[in-house]
């Protein structure tokens, strides 16, 4: 018996090793509030300087009408993460020590992978959300905070107890690993490693550790703060902890990860061998430094031999800060690039996002793609490449790009219609070259300065606003008057999909 075992071991090992080398590693590497034309590759003429990732487009697809879920950062991560969209669920960011995300029975993009045999990390920034109330102690102290013009309050160190495990993270969803901080601006500023914190907080967070706060820390909330926390180490730290985790796979098992970056997101701190090195002030740096990051994760898949079959993509969780616009003036950088809008609007600033995808072998270097496609793609395109068959009840909202990126000629538009959204009851369909807004604005109401600036001189006073992006990009005509059947038609189809039609074909055809 002991031949036919030690045959057959011998066997399957060997059968591991091939299936693990057909199947292609994936990192996703998110950026933060980075907007369209923040990367060259997308405005050449812009000032920004970008090499790492003008290099990844050049090797790859790059994306001119991807889309992120939402106008602001947890909703586009859910979204991106389970693939369906974030207000089936819920709305807006979640606020220092809210809950999880996710529930137990969610369909994840992680735990697609890793019941493949794919390792899995997640490192950076989370924002999604943890189970802290398992950690917290009875009568929690806290002190009262002004937040933009409101009293709040912002839990003392003591209310946790920071040596038990904290649940309802990264772990939680599918990941093996995770190591990051949370958020640059949200407490609690500590380190922290799976489910747990690596050196506890003692004291509260001190603003006057934002030695160079060109832009910051404009939005940075009160709260428990580890002794050894810095924000300036955030993003070295967690770039070496992705390098470092890179280094450590191998090639008889496929691997996922997910790297978040907190930038450029404000506070707009770049480290000092960085400072001064681009014609946008302490924005344009922190870019840099953020392209610099990604081109260590590229530059350790290559030092890992991975390079050839790990697919990378890249994108940013929802357009610029409103203080692009106050940018302008000065450097005459517009992060939104032909764009109208800003982060939380439902204007395309808001949502249409850096996309670049490179598979070595499959993806034909330099592509370009205009097809309007969104995040919430990749869990039924990642399905795809993996040959799995997604269930009705899963990645409802996902359609499957493989197409796109093995060349093929599809069906365009390649989705039916995209849904955007980023306030409750305020939506907006794509479909085709036209853009429904069911509100009688684009964007919030206090951000209004990017408009004035741009020549938006004009005051809407239809109930909702209808764009021809091919003919008008910039979105400064309001054909809402003009085209009542067309608004009809789009108001109906968003009104189907909201009352609780999934947008995906896999999902809506076997209903």
């Amino acid at each position: 018996m002991k031949p036919i075992f030690y045959l057959t071991m011998l066997a399957w090992g060997a059968f591991a090793s091939v299936y693990a080398a057909t199947m292609p590693n994936v990192v996703i590497i998110y950026a933060d509030d980075m907007g369209y034309g923040d990367l060259r590759a997308n405005m050449p003429d812009c000032k920004m300087q970008t090499p790492a990732l003008d290099g990844l487009a050049a090797e790859g697809i790059r994306f001119t009408d991807g889309h992120s879920s939402s106008g602001v950062c947890t909703p586009s991560r859910f979204a991106l993460l389970t693939g369906q969209h974030h207000w089936r669920r819920f709305h807006g960011i979640v606020k220092a020590f809210e809950e999880s995300s996710f529930e137990a029975d969610d369909f994840t993009l992680p735990k697609l992978f890793k019941r493949e045999g794919y390792a899995t990390a997640a490192v950076g920034k989370w924002h999604l959300g943890w189970n802290w109330q398992a950690i917290q102690r009875p009568n929690p102290p806290s002190v009262k905070m002004e937040e933009f013009g409101k009293i709040k309050k912002a839990y003392k160190p003591e209310a946790f107890d920071w040596s038990r495990p904290i649940p309802g993270g990264p772990l939680s969803i599918g990941f093996d690993y995770y190591f990051g901080d949370g958020t640059i601006n949200f407490p609690p500023f500590a380190w922290i490693e799976n489910d747990k914190v690596l050196t506890p907080p003692t004291v509260m967070f001190d603003p006057e550790l934002f030695e160079h706060p060109a832009e910051g820390p404009w939005g940075t909330r009160n709260g428990p703060m580890a002794t050894d926390w810095n924000p300036y180490d955030v993003l070295p730290r967690i770039t070496d902890k992705a390098v470092e985790w890179i280094g450590k796979q191998s090639a008889d098992q496929p691997f996922f990860l997910y790297y978040t970056l907190p930038s450029p997101h404000v506070p707009v701190i770049p480290n000092k061998e960085y400072r001064g090195k681009t014609e946008v002030g302490a924005y344009g740096d922190f870019i840099l430094e953020t392209d610099v990051m990604c081109g260590r994760i590229l530059q350790a898949l290559k030092d890992g031999g991975f390079e050839d079959n790990t697919i990378v993509v890249f994108s940013s969780d929802n357009g610029p800060e409103w203080m692009s616009a106050s940018r302008l003036p000065e450097t005459g950088h517009w992060s939104s690039g032909p764009l109208r809008g800003i982060k939380r609007d439902l204007f395309e600033g808001g949502h249409r996002v850096p996309f670049v995808i490179r598979w070595p072998g499959v993806v034909k270097a330099g592509s370009v793609s205009d097809e309007t496609i969104s995040q919430v793609d990749l869990t039924a395109t990642f399905a795809a490449i993996l040959g799995i068959s997604l269930q009705p009840n899963e990645a409802i909202d996902s359609y499957n790009l493989l197409p796109l990126l093995k060349g093929e000629t599809v069906r365009s538009p390649l989705r039916v219609a995209t849904v955007q959204n980023t306030f409750a009851e305020e939506f907006a369909l794509r479909q085709g070259d036209w853009m429904f807004i069911d509100a009688p604005r684009g964007q919030l109401k206090g951000s209004l300065i990017p408009d004035k600036l741009l020549g938006y001189m004009e005051k809407d006073t239809t109930p909702g606003l209808l764009y021809n992006l091919k003919e008008d990009l910039s979105q400064h005509h309001n054909l809402y008057e003009k085209y009542p059947e067309k608004v009809q038609q789009m108001k109906a189809l968003l009104n189907h999909y909201v009352a609780g039609e999934p947008c995906a074909p896999h999902a809506a055809d076997q209903r």
